[in-house]
């Protein structure tokens, strides 16, 4: 089964040991956002995608569940 974007966010900020407060911080956003995005009520902005992506050292595709292997 594929894993959701909420979940995997919240899966690649711990495996990064960083807070929902300093992903917040990272991306200029509120860490309630942050909290909506991995409880899955609402979700990025796609403008947000490249700079989360960055904070995590993956692709873009990582984060929306692609994987090349697939």
């Amino acid at each position: 089964m594929k894993e959701d974007l909420a979940a995997i966010i919240k899966r690649m900020r711990k495996g990064r040991g960083i807070t929902q407060r300093e992903l917040a911080e990272k991306l200029g956003i509120t860490a309630q956002a942050v909290s909506k995005w991995e409880r899955g009520d609402a979700c990025p902005d796609i403008f947000l995608l490249p700079a989360l992506a960055a904070v995590f050292g993956v692709t873009t595709d990582e984060i929306l569940g692609y994987n090349r292997e697939e």
